[in-house]
């Protein structure tokens, strides 16, 4: 589940696809065979490192009853987003075929009235309904290795993305002639000229000093990326969550938080330009936080912890 790319791309699809199709030529009794054993080999002290993540993800404590509509995950190439398919598939695979189970596919902002799997929620408030699992993870869960100290950097703050959400053009009207940002559009649906900036690789962007992350939809999708390289990220506290815990991400620790309305931007900015020393301490915590989730062992075990405690507590299985 690791998904290092080399400097300058993004996840191949094509390798995605090609994963996803060799699985499914597995007959699935092999999987399952080997779950029981899986579960019970975990040894104490891999257990006790990964509950926490299980229980986060999974903050359900009590019984439920599934929706009429809930059923068994049947995959299919023709069916939509089947990227979310394939990862959930991936693991339910593992379980018992007549397991019924809820699941909201694609940017989901809102808590579910009843317990289902999701990709993203909000942070704030009771989401104890919302199961984060790792959805649609060739195009969110994208990290660089990134060979070029914070010091050879461009002394600039970039973004590129599309300004369609009211956050993103909030901060293009105010940032985007900046002489401190290289910020702008790279739509081609943009209908105000003079955000449109020329479309930039993550090898590209990684040139800068720093890179803004902006919600879109729900999460960013260039946070794991940032973090996981030598420039310093900066972002508004964010208010949704995947796998990757923004929750539990903390502030001017682990990234430069940023006034929701950008009013401290420049003023941040020309802090760390100035002192660099405490910049490489916010990138040296942002580079720890991210390796936690680059062992594919332990990211199997922890999907599969957390849709086995959704499928106790829904009664449909019985024994650990």
């Amino acid at each position: 589940m690791k998904s290092i790319v080399n400097v300058g791309q993004k996840n191949s699809r094509l390798l995605y696809y090609a994963k996803h199709v060799a699985q499914l030529l597995t007959p699935a009794p092999y999987h399952r065979s080997r779950l029981d054993r899986l579960l019970r080999t975990i040894d104490p002290e891999t257990r006790a490192t990964l509950q926490p993540r299980v229980d986060y993800y999974n903050r359900l404590t009590e019984s439920f009853a599934l929706p009429p509509d809930a059923h068994p995950l049947r995959f299919s190439l023709r069916v939509k987003r089947r990227n979310y398919h394939m990862d959930l598939f991936e693991f339910t695979r593992c379980f018992d075929p007549t397991f019924r189970i809820a699941y909201q596919f694609g940017d989901i902002t809102e808590t579910p009235p009843y317990p289902a799997v999701v990709k993203a929620r909000p942070i704030a408030g009771d989401n104890r309904n919302a199961v984060l699992f790792n959805l649609n993870k060739v195009r969110h869960f994208v990290f660089v290795d990134d060979p070029v100290p914070f010091e050879q950097k461009r002394d600039l703050l970039v973004w590129r993305g599309n300004a369609f959400q009211e956050n993103r053009k909030r901060f293009l009207a105010r940032y985007h002639r900046h002489p401190l940002c290289d910020v702008g559009h790279a739509h081609k649906r943009e209908r105000i000229p003079e955000w449109q900036k020329p479309y930039l690789s993550i090898r590209q962007q990684l040139d800068y000093k720093f890179i803004l992350s902006l919600e879109g939809n729900d999460v960013a999708s260039n946070l794991k990326w940032i973090m996981a390289s030598q420039s310093l990220c900066f972002m508004p506290r964010p208010r949704y969550e995947t796998w990757f815990m923004e929750g539990t991400l903390v502030p001017d620790h682990h990234y430069v938080a940023l006034a929701d309305d950008f009013s401290d931007l420049e003023e941040k900015i020309n802090y760390y330009r100035t002192h660099p020393e405490a910049a490489r301490a916010i990138i040296a915590n942002a580079q720890s936080y991210v390796t936690g989730f680059w062992n594919p062992e332990h990211e199997a075990l922890v999907a599969l912890l957390v849709l086995n405690k959704y499928f106790m507590l829904s009664g449909q299985r019985i024994e650990n």
